[in-house]
């Protein structure tokens, strides 16, 4: 697949990520069982893994977004800016954040934080794909669909300067 000047070969096939989030689903129902968690979807990235995932979650929950931008083409810019905050009242409330991937680690250490200042009474991470090599922050992740490298990838939500968004595949930078 191209776009603008860069070709990308699939990374992840879409059953295997369908099948990924179905597990995490799984393992979320299990065990928040009796609970009411409220899921938040970091934007743009997440939304259709939100959508996916949400299909398979049986408890009682509500759903949200917050939009954060960090990155700039295919480089992070280190700086995370919120974009659109959050309108839920998440005091004593079950959190369940929803991201697309994580990279650094920065922008979900940033949120973490935010929600415990906001008096959230647990703040749990799932992501679909986790870059260890490039974790610069100690971060505790619960649910972790997919360990890559450190490659730029694209697809299922994730993008290249806007593009690539509306893929069923996981796609990597062909070198």
């Amino acid at each position: 697949m191209k776009i603008k000047d860069k070709t990308f070969k699939v990374l992840i096939p879409e059953d295997e990520l369908q099948d990924r989030v179905k597990a995490i689903a799984k393992s979320i129902n299990t065990d928040f069982k009796g609970r009411e968690p409220l899921f938040i979807g970091i934007l743009n990235g997440c939304f259709m893994f939100v959508a996916d995932i949400m299909k398979h979650i049986s408890l009682p929950s509500k759903v949200s977004f917050i939009k954060l931008a960090s990155y700039t083409e295919m480089v992070s810019s280190g700086a995370v800016k919120e974009l659109i905050g959050l309108n839920e009242n998440i005091f004593n409330k079950d959190v369940i954040i929803l991201e697309d991937i994580i990279d650094s680690g920065n922008t979900i250490a940033s949120v973490i934080d935010a929600f415990k200042e906001r008096g959230a009474s647990s703040v749990t991470i799932a992501t679909l794909l986790l870059k260890p090599e490039a974790l610069k922050t100690d971060v505790d992740i619960k649910y972790a669909g997919f360990e890559i490298g450190n490659e730029f990838v694209i697809g299922y939500g994730l993008d290249f300067d806007g593009y690539g968004r509306n893929t069923k595949a996981i796609y990597q930078l062909k070198s």
